[in-house]
């Protein structure tokens, strides 16, 4: 009993000092809405400062403690300034990465001055002992949790009761309401900045008596520091703190009681976060969810000829090379491919993944025991590694089934940390006796020796093959269907859902995909020598594989070869050092300051440069030759119809037997809908039917419950009661794409159109249909089928035939409106449900519209649910109208009966007299 409340007390002290490293990250959260992922280098920052002027310089301890605590507060500051304020227009992802940027800077700027080694540094703090209820601690545990508590409370009253606090929150809820109020959301952010950055010098200081002065050892204390911001939802400084001391004393009493278990004990914020983001997760985003613009994508075409060039040509250089140049094009292709699995899963999925290199020791791991352990040869090995590899990938992945974005991230690099501490780090299962790692001898891949030790080069050109291999792979799933599923899902989810895509599926398949060419490095990786050495899969170096991700452009092939340039080890620093001698000790540290360069000048990155330029100098060699040229620039996701290949859509207008299409004709049959948020009841016992080529109109003033209905209908919202059937099938229960696969299309009140695509790749997300075994054909054959009749009619009903080719964005605001009705229509629906589909069209294209939409009933036998407020279209068009007030339905009939009912004029149009409406 005496040691349990011992190991509570010492957890209390380390979960003090968790709890005030996570209100500097709450901090920073609150007052710019970023998640500071270099908030652990900047309070190693602030205790390196300290620990250089008291124990190198003789400075006495607290005015070194205040210069420490000062150091920190200008490098936050200067963060927001310098990386922030000029991405606070970029994506999510773009914030998150520049946060990543200050780390890998300030990690390589305190590695270079310092390394790595642990530094003993007393307590300045009283450590004589103190007996509580029996129990014998450490006196200075005591004085931590005393300072987490009044820091908290200080925070607390900060926050609530002055007008700093009431400042920050209304930035936080509503930058543009608290500028016209005189707030300067800038100001606000950097205050919060220097404040949290402040709190974090003044932690760093505080925790290294108790864990030692390291590099590692403060940047790693980030994460379980997140696990208590987590607890507290970023937000309440006293939930947090709870939650820092609860995580503390967990892990100190594992420490004792669970030590027979390696890296448990380390692992408990990792599984604290998983829990908490999980719980709070939702499979789909809410309606409203900002969508953000993403890096630009490549096309994933392949030019065969200046491949198999440049193929040959690196062939050329591997055999001419010296060992050492070898290694250096070995590492160099290595993490390369390391790169191009963070392509797949965050540059064509947008999930963003920090497990990289967890995934990559995971297939090392397996690969090693297959070789050592049962004496398979490498070929088998390299397999096992592989494919063993992708169920791991497939775990990290059902997170992201709930979460997504910078949460994703954290829980990501949460598990691949508990990984390696549970797995890589224990000797039991990492080592062979009598070697520093899993002892797999030297390698032969079909009789001859391809060892990295006894022949470089041979092993180089094996990863030269293997890299081509997966890049060929990656730019065959970019232009399959997987691959437009794939960045449907990246660039909106909410309507990838609704056009009959499994979201869940696909984020699935995008980690799968990722966790076996990450596996392949880490095989590659791992066997270049006699034995796997697990110290070259740190869990950390993930962030400083998407940074280099983001460098190249995390959305084109050739990006991952010059991005790679920039890391210790590869080519760059081999020529670096030919330059100036030692130049490839400082490539971390000016990786990180090109990092920060990209993202502030290019976010797209070197490979979008590349791919205009290779566009540049094509079009000029097809006019020397006179050839017209067709194609487009390699920086944009839209695609030329040279892109399809022989299979290009025929979008010539349609023969007169082709002019109509008929929908599968199923009625809808919706009883009793109810819709709760909370307590509030936004549907009320609504019911309807739409039979096949019928239109019926819903109406009613704002909030009467409109979208929610059709949410509720199309399953983005859950029916608290009710039924909702198509034909004689109950989809009540079923989720929004089986609904849409069953014949259920809509259209989004803000279009939600996909705008990393083509309008023809739009459309083909829509009636691509494939099965299951497209998954796999679709990484070796990506052969695109002609649009089906029915979208090619749609495409001449709608006027989309010139626009094809062209980018979402290039188009008016009239032509987007109707390619979002085009795209639900290209699923080929029973019924189709409009949501506010002529807001913003002037009165001509409302009438034109109208005259589509009864088409669509008349013509192509759907039936339609339209939501308007336009009155005077939805009288003209609709065969019957319901109308909706505060959720309930308050009247239903022909629009001449609606038009007469006074139910309908005091609640919706006022008391206006019938002829009002006519």
């Amino acid at each position: 009993m005496d040691d349990i409340l011992r190991f509570a007390l010492l957890g209390l002290g380390l979960g003090a000092l968790y709890a005030l490293t996570a209100h500097g990250i709450v901090l920073v959260y609150r007052g710019s809405g970023v998640l500071n992922f270099a908030h652990g280098a900047i309070g190693m920052a602030g205790a390196y400062v300290q620990w250089e002027l008291a124990v190198n310089h003789g400075v006495p301890y607290w005015p070194a403690v205040a210069c420490g605590v000062l150091g920190s507060t200008v490098l936050g500051v200067l963060t927001h300034l310098l990386v922030i304020r000029p991405l606070r227009r970029a994506s999510s992802l773009a914030r998150l990465v520049g946060t990543l940027a200050v780390f890998i800077v300030l990690t390589a700027v305190a590695v270079k001055r310092y390394g790595d080694s642990v530094q003993l540094v007393p307590a300045k703090l009283p450590s004589g002992l103190v007996e509580i209820a029996g129990a014998t601690v450490s006196e200075d545990r005591i004085w931590l949790l005393g300072i987490a508590v009044v820091v908290t409370a200080a925070l607390h009253a900060l926050y609530k009761r002055t007008l700093f606090g009431l400042g920050t929150t209304a930035v936080a809820e509503n930058q543009g309401v608290a500028a016209s109020l005189g707030w300067s959301a800038d100001l606000i952010a950097a205050a919060n900045w220097g404040l949290g950055s402040a709190l974090a010098g003044l932690t760093g200081i505080l925790i290294v008596p108790v864990i030692g002065l390291s590099v590692t050892g403060l940047t790693t204390l980030l994460l379980s520091a997140l696990a208590a911001a987590l607890v507290g939802r970023f937000s309440s400084f006293p939930v947090t703190l709870a939650g820092g001391l609860v995580i503390g004393v967990v892990q100190s009493e594992l420490t004792r009681f669970g030590s027979d278990v390696t890296g448990l004990a380390a692992s408990v914020p990792f599984l604290v976060i998983a829990l908490m983001l999980v719980a709070r997760g939702r499979a789909l985003p809410l309606r409203g969810t900002f969508l953000e613009r993403l890096p630009a994508l490549g096309t994933g075409r392949v030019r065969p000829v200046p491949l198999a060039l440049a193929f040959v040509t690196g062939l050329l250089l591997i055999g001419l090379s010296s060992p050492l140049w070898a290694d250096a094009i070995t590492n160099t292709l290595v993490l390369s491919l390391i790169i191009l699995s963070i392509i797949v899963v965050t540059g064509y999925a947008g999930q963003v993944s920090l497990a990289a290199y967890a995934l990559a020791g995971t297939g090392a791991f397996i690969a090693g025991h297959a070789a050592a352990d049962w004496g398979w040869p490498f070929e088998l090995a390299l397999l096992a590694g592989v494919l063993g590899t992708v169920p791991i990938g497939l775990l990290f992945a059902l997170p992201a089934v709930r979460t997504r974005g910078v949460n994703l991230a954290i829980i990501t690099l949460g598990l691949g940390t508990t990984l390696e501490t549970m797995v890589f780090q224990n000797t039991d299962l990492s080592t062979t006796p009598g070697s520093d790692g899993i002892a797999v001898g030297k390698q032969t891949l079909f009789g001859m020796s391809i060892s990295g030790v006894d022949h470089p080069q041979r092993y180089a050109a094996v990863v030269l093959v293997m890299f081509v291999a997966a890049a060929l792979v990656v730019a065959n799933v970019r232009r399959s269907r997987t691959g437009r599923r794939l960045i449907a899902v990246r660039a909106n989810e909410r309507a990838a859902a609704a056009l009959g895509i499994d979201v869940r599926a696909a984020k699935l398949y995008a980690f799968g995909l990722s966790a076996a060419i990450a596996a392949l490095a880490g095989v590659l990786t791992g066997f270049r020598s006699t034995s796997v050495v697990f110290a070259d899969f740190a869990s950390f170096d993930s962030i400083t594989a998407l940074g280099l991700a983001v460098i190249g452009g995390v959305g084109f092939l050739v990006g991952p070869l010059f991005a790679a340039t920039f890391a210790a080890g590869t080519v760059g620093a081999r020529f670096g050092d030919l330059v100036l001698p030692g130049l490839s000790e400082w490539m971390p540290l000016i990786g990180g300051i090109i990092l920060v360069l990209t993202l502030v000048g290019n976010q797209d990155g070197i490979g979008r440069e590349v791919g205009r330029q290779a566009a540049a100098a094509e079009h000029r060699l097809l006019r020397k030759r006179g050839a017209k040229h067709t194609g487009v620039a390699q920086n944009s996701a839209a695609g030329s119809a040279e892109d399809y290949g022989p299979d290009a859509p025929d979008v010539r207008p349609a023969a007169p037997s082709q002019a109509t299409h008929r929908a599968p004709g199923l009625p809808l049959h919706v009883r009793d809908l109810t819709v709760r948020y909370g307590g509030v009841v936004a549907v009320d016992g609504l019911s309807f039917d739409i039979e096949p080529g019928r239109v019926v109109g819903l109406i009613g003033p704002n909030g009467a419950g409109k979208t929610s209905a059709i949410d509720a209908v199309t399953g983005f919202t859950r029916a608290a009661s009710g039924s909702v059937r198509l034909g004689d099938r109950d989809v009540t229960r079923l989720p929004v794409h089986r609904r849409a696969g069953a014949g259920l299309s809509r259209s989004f009140q803000s279009l939600e159109l996909f705008e990393d695509m083509s309008v023809l790749d739009n459309l083909y997300a829509a009636c691509d249909r494939p099965g299951p075994w497209a998954y796999l054909k679709d990484l070796v054959r990506p052969g695109s089928r002609p649009l089906p009749a029915h979208v090619l009619v749609a495409v001449r009903e709608f006027g989309l035939e010139d626009a094809l080719h062209r980018p979402v964005g290039d188009l008016s605001y009239g032509e987007r409106r109707l390619l979002a009705i085009a795209r639900a229509v290209a699923t080929s629906p029973s019924v189709l449900l409009l949501d506010e589909p002529a807001a913003g069209l002037s009165d001509d294209e409302s009438r034109e519209l109208a005259q589509l939409v009864r088409r669509l009933a008349e013509d192509w036998g759907m039936g339609v649910l339209l939501v308007e407020h336009d009155v005077d279209m939805v009288m003209s068009v609709c065969d019957e109208v319901v109308v909706l007030d505060f959720g309930r339905r308050i009247c239903v009939g022909t629009p001449e009966e609606v038009r007469g009912d006074p139910a309908v004029r005091a609640a919706y149009l006022g008391e206006l007299e019938p002829e009002a409406l006519a």
